[in-house]
């Protein structure tokens, strides 16, 4: 389904949506449908890039964030939270980069319950070899937004991550 698709069921399905549930905040519900819609369109618009160089979108994010912390290491952990996915998830990930050579994986020096991501030789160069194929196609899923729209987008969506933090927060406190 095209996007434009996704949007026309998302504006005829709201009025009924609100009929039906009255209680139901529409401005939050729809945000949150666009949201969604928005990261859907993202994968289904990076993953024949990425599958094309050997690579999930989320394997790719683990790699620049080797190459950028300055020891080239991190724990499975951080990585899950820097690139947003599960624990499980991350393992899966990790272990198809470790085959193909890209992270190697070892036991803490301190704590032998804790394993440390680090990258190789081989991750480096796959990510400079990635990063100037993928631009182009990062530049075109942005290309309808100003650069103003996309500085206030990055703007609200931070601003949305703080949102968040803090309203979990508030529903834990009162659960």
């Amino acid at each position: 389904m095209s996007g434009l698709q996704r949007l026309s069921k998302v504006a005829s399905s709201t009025p009924r949506m609100a009929r039906a549930l009255p209680d139901m905040p529409m401005d939050g519900t729809v945000m949150v449908r666009l949201l969604r819609i928005s990261a859907a369109g993202l994968s289904e618009f990076f993953e024949p890039v990425f599958r094309a160089l050997g690579l999930s979108e989320h394997s790719f994010h683990v790699l620049c964030l080797l190459v950028a912390d300055e020891s080239g290491t991190a724990s499975p952990s951080e990585l899950s939270d820097m690139v947003g996915t599960s624990r499980g998830n991350m393992t899966r990930i990790l272990e198809e980069l470790e085959r193909e050579g890209w992270v190697a994986r070892s036991v803490a020096p301190r704590d032998a319950r804790r394993h440390v991501i680090a990258i190789t030789a081989a991750g480096r160069d796959k990510v400079r070899d990635t990063v100037p194929r993928i631009a182009e196609p990062i530049e075109r899923a942005f290309s309808d937004l100003s650069s103003e729209e996309f500085a206030l987008l990055e703007k609200l969506l931070r601003k949305l991550v703080i949102s968040l933090d803090k309203g979990a927060g508030e529903l834990r406190a009162v659960a």
